[in-house]
């Protein structure tokens, strides 16, 4: 269902002039970055990381394309360079056809750091998340040979269960070591690390002059004004799609670590959770 993103992004940037080839290097980049992520998320991590998948409603299927389909058709008009002018701001206005206007030193460091961010982020995420994948074979193998520990390990039976795959309903609490030591969801954090190290390599993305529009400035989301008050207090281009992709996945990913560890307290207990954060240490509501 993730697939969505990058052959839509893909096919946006092969379609008219400029092609991907004629855009600038930081804009190859960026787009090469979000296809990378999604190759190991939607092609590694399911046919070759995961030992299997559970069933998902057709509904959420059909969200999640069309939720990638929708950022990923914003995120490649940003690319080819098309701006997004603010209502009061010059972050991503008339000044951005002068790159002179903005501080390209710091527009530097904060793409160097912002590619640094990235690869960590997704080094982090494909780490903890092929743990996970290791403890849940694992278990799933001791409970073939009734071995299982009921401490870090439960499993869940409906009347769909009997489906052959011995990884199905197991459910694995991750020990108190390494990226799980403090808390329970570090894959999310590090999915989130990647997105604004993405939205920091965004400031180095400039409008085109032949792209630039007559279009009305767009006014900015209370959750978004830190954001567009940064840039411009900064004076560099702001990524609105690339910084609104990092809000969606917080919004999208925090909900769901503050029930899994309720979850977690529910099947295990406290002292199985041992005092860890979803995604803060030491805090039980987040």
């Amino acid at each position: 269902m993730e697939i969505t993103g990058p052959v839509n992004l893909i096919y946006n940037l092969s379609q008219a002039s400029p092609s991907f080839f004629e855009l600038p290097a930081q804009n190859r980049l960026a787009a090469s970055l979000y296809c990378i992520h999604y190759l190991n998320r939607a092609v590694i991590s399911p046919f070759f990381s995961a030992p299997s998948m559970s069933p998902i409603h057709v509904f959420i299927m059909c969200s999640a394309m069309g939720f990638n389909w929708l950022n990923s058709a914003c995120i490649s008009g940003w690319l080819r360079g098309y701006s997004t002018p603010i209502l009061g701001f010059h972050t991503q206005g008339a000044p951005a056809l002068d790159p002179s206007n903005f501080s390209f030193p710091l527009v530097q460091i904060l793409g160097f750091i912002g590619t640094i961010c990235f690869g960590l982020g997704m080094a982090g995420n494909i780490y903890a998340e092929t743990a996970l994948f290791r403890l849940r074979r694992e278990s799933a193998e001791q409970r073939t040979s009734k071995k299982s520990d009921s401490k870090t390990t439960v499993t869940i039976t409906d009347s769909h269960s009997d489906t052959g795959n011995k990884f199905h309903k197991v459910y694995v609490i991750p020990p108190v070591e390494g990226v799980f030591r403090t808390i329970l969801y570090p894959h999310y954090v590090f999915e989130w690390l990647e997105w604004v190290g993405f939205a920091l390599v965004g400031t180095t993305v400039f409008p085109i002059l032949g792209n630039m529009q007559s279009t009305p400035p767009l006014r900015p989301a209370p959750w978004i004004f830190p954001a567009v008050w940064t840039a411009d207090l900064l004076g560099i281009p702001l990524p609105v799609p690339a910084v609104l992709f990092v809000i969606n996945a917080v919004a999208n990913m925090l909900p769901h670590a503050r029930w899994g560890r309720k979850w977690y307290v529910e099947k295990f207990g406290e002292k199985g959770v041992a005092g860890r954060g979803a995604v803060v240490p030491g805090c039980a509501w987040m």
